[in-house]
């Protein structure tokens, strides 16, 4: 294990494993990781939903479909993607479908004290009698003589209007009443949901679509494009399906690049080589480039190297240096040629000469690639093919240079003799000649200029941003939208919904514009899939909103990112917007930050404030900030025991009233096909979202079903905290984070940060330290 961090909010925790990063096989590792957990579950209270452990948190998907429908609810939009989902996971190449966006459905059994007090019932009774009238228990079996009869009692709701039929004996009373008559019952969505997905605009559920391990992304798009539009069809006008992320195309286009490259430099080389050598010369240098390029493809495929950016990366890197091969030896042959060898014979003494040469150059130049390769590290992870692939195309060109490039020369090659004299008489010869002899003779001079050339060199490089990633080329970016923690999520869709109004108005395609976003997609309260590797998704919290956008071309990117960032920032003062591109890495962002490490929280902060207010005095820093957020109100109960006893109350009675009372306690199931849809029993709204209840609230004992107000066995007090704790290996972690304007590097601020914070380290007290992320 490298390290363990954990993120605990109220109801909620979770942990996440790192493991170092030199393993590669991870299944034992996870194996192992899952009997540890379940060897804890006996230590954990009673009650509790988990662990659940997610190995699959590295999944790509790809390809995002979006199901949109005016007029249709979300439960149509549903059974659409439940169908979709079907057929789609019928095709070879998917690994699996995940739906984002389904509102949960429940039927709400919302009831009022008064009316309930009229009656002389209480939410407890309500829930007993739910739970009494809707069951599925066997009743057994009769045998006779000859056959075993099953017996089946009926019991469960069939339908919802038998579950407002059900009846109710009224306590002290001959008469009885139906459930619809003390309490409103209604059929509808979890609520307060716990996340949504909007498309340009419009409510939607999207399809998140991942590839088999092995599988062949265009191959994919080819299967899955088709069948999105047949399945198009089959639904009522108003369903739409669009694209909102499609891999196959973005690869496509990456191939058509890799192959427009290759063109551009056979070309090239193919140029050179004839106007300085001639048209037998040049063509017999250039015809090692596609060879090469095929027999790399096909070593590639027996080491089960696939083509991805990388390799395609490296294989552009490669078409530089693979010719060099080829020159050396085309140039060899011709000399010993002009010199009056026959063809046979040069092409074999130059072979055999420059056979271990050409060898230890090729391998020395590879070796430069090897130190990323070696790195253990999720950046050398990234980057092996860059090694890989590079050795594999240089060693087919030093191969090609030793068998194909000679027998071109024999075949092709035509060399006037030269007297051995006159060889190196040319006038490019003579000068190189005068240049040579006269560095020579001023040796001193010469090395003197060249440490002089050398000094500037390493000055001017120290100039150069370190940016081991150029920016991705995808014509997409994202925004990120944080408001302050314990925000409802009903609140972020407001502004959600706020921001997709700029956007439509002054940022996306229309008759007047033409350049600008084309389409977009919105994950409220929860990240986006990982539709590309470096994309790391963030945990479901519902003051967080993610918002995808796709563009007419990469080029109007930083155009767009400016006037979304000013709109967040001057339309809403308490929210933290981050527009940016994507990443062509691993995950970089927030591009700097420091991680504060000790136990007490007071002193953390203290530290931490003295952190912002450094990072706020260097120059191209924004987006200050720490992973904890802001302080958050909470009401606490505090259950005075000796009253509550006394009043035959428990502290899970004042618990499950609360709950129920404010926001809702699930009773039983109504089953509806091969669906089981929750029953919560709740208060109606304008008690439950009105604060002053929470002293005058009635709790019910569960053993007599008497009731208190709860101010008489309960004090209410409102308390500032924490929202959320964070820990980096069992010591609590606060990560101070920041972004970078554009031209500035996270290395150029770390220079300035590393030596101030060394220096402060020396006044903190015990136990706390600091260290970058």
């Amino acid at each position: 294990i490298d390290s363990i961090s954990s993120q605990s909010k109220t109801g909620t925790s979770i942990i996440w494993v790192d493991i170092q990063e030199r393993y590669t096989d991870m299944r034992p590792i996870w194996d192992k990781l899952r009997r540890k957990v379940d060897k804890a579950r006996e230590d954990l209270p009673d009650g509790i939903i988990g662990p659940i452990v997610n190995d699959e948190f590295g999944d790509v998907f790809g390809i995002i479909v979006t199901i949109t429908g005016d007029g249709f609810t979300y439960k149509d939009l549903k059974d659409v993607a439940d169908e979709v989902r079907d057929e789609l996971l019928l095709l070879h190449d998917v690994a699996k479908v995940d739906i984002y966006g389904a509102q949960e459905e429940r039927i709400f059994v919302e009831y009022s004290n008064a009316r309930l007090a009229e009656l002389g019932l209480s939410p407890l009774q309500l829930k007993q009698i739910l739970e009494a009238r809707n069951i599925i228990i066997p009743g057994g079996d009769i045998t006779t003589e000859y056959e075993k009869i099953v017996l089946e009692p009926s019991g469960n709701f069939e339908s919802i209007d038998e579950l407002k039929r059900t009846v109710i004996n009224l306590p002290g009373r001959q008469e009885v009443v139906y459930l619809e008559d003390v309490v409103d019952i209604s059929r509808g969505y979890i609520d307060p949901p716990k996340a949504k997905m909007r498309y340009s605009g419009e409510p939607c559920l999207g399809l998140a679509i991942s590839m088999r391990e092995g599988g062949n992304i265009i191959q994919l798009g080819e299967q899955i494009k088709p069948l999105i539009i047949r399945v198009q069809g089959y639904y009522p006008v108003g369903i739409e399906f669009e694209f909102v992320q499609f891999q196959p195309q973005a690869v496509e286009k990456k191939v058509k690049d890799f192959i427009g490259n290759l063109g551009q430099a056979v070309a090239i080389v193919a140029g050179v080589m004839l106007l300085t050598l001639g048209m037998r010369t040049g063509l017999a240098v250039a015809s090692l480039i596609p060879m090469a390029m095929i027999m790399s493809f096909m070593v590639m495929s027996f080491f089960d190297i696939s083509i991805d950016q990388m390799s395609l990366a490296s294989l552009i890197i490669a078409l530089g240096m693979l010719v060099d091969n080829a020159i050396v030896m085309t140039e060899s042959i011709m000399i010993q040629m002009a010199a009056g060898k026959n063809a046979v014979d040069a092409a074999v003494d130059a072979a055999k000469e420059l056979k271990i040469p050409l060898l230890t150059s090729s391998l020395t130049t590879a070796a430069a690639f090897l130190p990323i390769y070696l790195a253990e590290s999720s950046t050398g992870e990234y980057c092996a093919p860059l090694f890989k692939v590079v050795t594999i195309t240089l060693l087919c060109s030093w191969i090609l240079a030793l068998t194909m490039i000679p027998l071109l020369c024999v075949k092709y090659l035509k060399v006037k003799g030269n007297p051995e004299g006159q060889r190196f008489d040319s006038k490019l010869y003579r000068i190189y000649r005068a240049f040579l002899l006269a560095l020579l003779r001023k040796p001193w001079v010469t090395l003197g200029v060249i440490a002089v050339l050398f000094t500037i060199a390493m000055k001017g490089f120290s100039c150069v941003p370190v940016i081991f990633f150029p920016p991705n080329d995808r014509p997409t970016f994202t925004a990120e939208i944080e408001l302050p923690v314990g925000t409802p999520i009903e609140r972020t869709e407001d502004v959600v919904m706020e921001v997709e109004s700029f956007i439509q108005k002054y940022m996306a395609v229309s008759l007047e514009r033409e350049a600008g976003i084309t389409n977009w997609a919105t994950f409220i309260g929860q990240g986006a899939p990982r539709f590309i590797l470096p994309y790391g998704p963030e945990m479901a919290s519902p003051e967080y909103a993610f918002i995808l956008m796709n563009t007419t071309s990469p080029d109007v990117i930083d155009q767009l990112i400016a006037p979304l960032e000013a709109f967040c920032n001057d339309q809403f003062p308490d929210l933290k917007p981050t527009v940016r591109p994507l990443d062509l890495g691993p995950p970089a962002w927030p591009p700097v930050e420091v991680r504060i490490s000790g136990r007490d929280p007071k002193i953390l902060f203290d530290i931490v404030d003295r952190v912002k207010a450094k990072l706020r005095t260097i120059a191209g820093t924004k987006l200050i900030d720490d992973d904890w957020g802001a302080r958050t109100k909470k009401i606490v109960v505090q259950v005075n025991q000796p009253r509550a006893r006394r009043a035959g109350i428990t502290s899970e009675d004042v618990a499950i009233s609360l709950q129920t009372y404010f926001s809702g306690f699930e009773t039983t199931e109504y089953r509806e096909r091969d669906r089981l849809i929750p029953i919560t029993l709740r208060s109606v709204e304008a008690e439950r979202k009105d604060i002053d209840k929470v002293e005058t609230l009635n709790v019910y004992a569960q053993l007599t079903g008497q009731s208190v107000p709860l101010k008489q066995v309960a004090d209410v007090e409102l308390v500032w905290e924490t929202a959320k704790i964070k820990r980096r290996n069992r010591l609590k972690t606060v990560a101070v984070e920041a972004g970078v304007e554009k031209g500035v590097t996270a290395a150029e601020v770390n220079t300035v940060l590393r030596p101030w914070l060394a220096q402060q380290q020396k006044g903190w007290p015990l136990g706390y330290s600091w260290e970058l992320g």
